[in-house]
């Protein structure tokens, strides 16, 4: 599959208008604070994006920052003033094309930015281990809409942890189906160019990323895609697809569950453009000042971070609750001692 992502990216596509889906966020969407930072960008690198989704989370200033399939490198460019001069950002692709777009214009970007931190590195993203990266080097790990290009996902998950620095995280968005992706249309070389026929199942995802050590995928934002091509929207049938932001940590002591410990946090309001609340995942939007009752992971995915500073902390793992309620998982015994007796057996 690598021969046919290089071909349909490198020549089959010239721009973002060729994408046969709505999988690129347009400029509608992106919060003004990215808009910012995308007006310094050289118009021919915003061209030739074919990303889904964000991929800048907060906190960056300083931090050294892995871009997997970076392309022509529009994120690496954002990234690379987020993270500022005392920061770097390294951009890996297979695709020449898309490469030399890179490097042509990293001389206009150095001139704007007044800094260079930016360097480019021609591999693939299940070979890692081959490229002249150190291993825990990276405090953050991003891909946008590339990890459905590969042929060899386990592999792409397990290098990103042996990049990512303890407390580090993998922040990245790609397309996802609602059921495992057919043959006919995984073979389809089109639909596998525009990130469908590639794309995981979103269940097979969650238990990839457990197996490579991740032990609590946490999703952050997604909605649903249109096929808005007439002939590939009836060659996908009844799939559903849908653009997806996760985020993964790297903490060796997660739980697979759930597990409340009577803990909670008070977000400070210190992080920029996050004066008023704090956005970890779906299901953990923290109002500043606020008292957020959180399970024993959530706790660890702010203290054990490059966002500790940033919050209040109250208990400590002394004491175990059980599961903590409303995470999907509940004591699964009959609770009801008369519904018990009626049950028996033997």
């Amino acid at each position: 599959m690598h021969d046919v992502v290089q071909d349909y990216y490198g020549r089959e596509l010239q721009g973002t208008s060729d994408l046969k889906t709505d999988a690129c966020c347009d400029m509608s969407s992106v919060p003004d604070w990215l808009k910012s930072l995308l007006k310094n960008i050289h118009p021919e690198v915003l061209s030739r994006y074919y990303g889904c989704g964000l991929v800048c989370p907060p906190l960056l200033e300083g931090c050294r920052v892995l871009d997997l399939g970076s392309g022509s490198g529009r994120d690496v460019y954002a990234l690379a003033q987020l993270v500022g001069p005392t920061g770097e950002v390294v951009g890996v692709d297979m695709t020449d094309e898309q490469l030399a777009v890179a490097q042509d214009h990293r001389q206009f970007h150095i001139e704007t930015f007044g800094y260079d931190n930016v360097r480019f590195l021609k591999g693939y993203i299940e070979k890692l281990d081959e490229l002249d990266l150190e291993p825990e080097s990276f405090d953050v790990i991003v891909s946008n809409c590339v990890i459905n290009l590969s042929p060899d996902k386990e592999a792409v998950i397990k290098g990103i942890r042996r990049l990512l620095k303890p407390g580090g995280e993998f922040y990245f968005s790609d397309v996802y189906a609602d059921k495992r992706v057919p043959d006919v249309v995984r073979e389809d070389p089109v639909l596998y160019g525009e990130c469908l026929g590639g794309a995981l199942y979103w269940n097979d995802f969650v238990t990839i990323a457990k197996n490579a050590g991740f032990a609590d995928p946490r999703l952050v934002e997604d909605r649903p895609l249109e096929v808005t091509d007439s002939v590939l929207s009836g060659r996908v049938g009844n799939l559903r697809f849908y653009s997806a932001t996760y985020r993964l940590f790297k903490l060796d002591d997660l739980e697979g569950d759930c597990e409340d410990y009577g803990q909670a946090v008070i977000y400070q309001g210190s992080i920029a453009d996050s004066e008023n609340s704090f956005m970890l995942d779906k299901h953990h939007h923290i109002e500043t000042g606020h008292i957020f009752p959180v399970c024993g992971n959530t706790w660890r995915m702010l203290q054990d971070t490059r966002f500790k500073e940033h919050f209040k902390f109250i208990g400590d793992f002394s004491r175990h609750f059980g599961i903590f309620a409303g995470c999907g998982s509940d004591l699964p015994f009959d609770q009801d001692i008369n519904e018990a007796e009626a049950s028996t057996c033997c």
